[in-house]
């Protein structure tokens, strides 16, 4: 029987991700090696604005293409790089955006491996997470390259993995594009992004 109730989960333990399938709360969470993390319910208005923007201009670079993305929320679940594939999955995330070039990692219940591209839109409650905890999580689980769009400032970030390690390859800032290592034809206008 599903847990319907927050108050059900021991927020100092150990969970897998099947404990993660057994919920069915009306919070919003994520599950990061073993821990639930619980996620902003409700974004504010510039955050939804930034993350629309961003899929608009992915989604028309890859129209046509054999390439998926998704806003969240969308499950991706990330096993630890030395892992056993068949062991139990301690990683659950909801990324802003995420893109996947290899489409037997999705099955109907959302990506099973690491996305080829993640972006995380910072708000106040998410920013330590972002810049911390998920850049090191994605550079552990192999996403090739990470975005972090930082609203207060108005400028992204950009991360590349290189030999397991991400490398901070630009600040991107109002005026200016970022362009994408892994997919080079891949441009946004950081202006559009954070237009109000």
């Amino acid at each position: 029987m599903p847990d319907t109730n927050l108050s059900q989960v021991d927020l100092n333990a150990n969970y897998s991700y099947e404990d993660y399938m057994k919920w069915e709360f009306d919070e919003s969470l994520e599950l990061i090696h073993g821990k639930v993390v619980l996620k902003v319910r409700s974004e504010t208005r510039l955050h939804q604005k930034a993350s629309g923007t961003l899929m608009f201009r992915i989604g028309n670079y890859f129209r046509g293409q054999p390439i998926d993305h998704y806003p969240a929320p969308f499950d991706v679940r990330l096993p630890k790089k030395s892992q056993d594939p068949n062991a139990k999955v301690f990683t659950v995330v909801q990324p802003d955006i995420c893109v996947v070039c290899d489409r037997t990692k999705l099955d109907d219940l959302g990506c099973n491996g690491a996305p080829d591209l993640v972006i995380e839109i910072t708000s106040k409650s998410t920013r330590q997470r972002d810049f911390h905890d998920k850049l090191n999580l994605y550079q552990e689980a192999g996403v090739a390259e990470y975005w972090i769009a930082e609203s207060a400032e108005k400028v992204m970030y950009q991360n590349y993995l290189v030999d397991g390690k991400y490398e901070l390859v630009a600040i991107v800032g109002e005026g200016e594009e970022l362009i994408s290592k892994h997919f080079p034809g891949l441009k946004v206008a950081v202006s559009d992004v954070f237009k109000d």
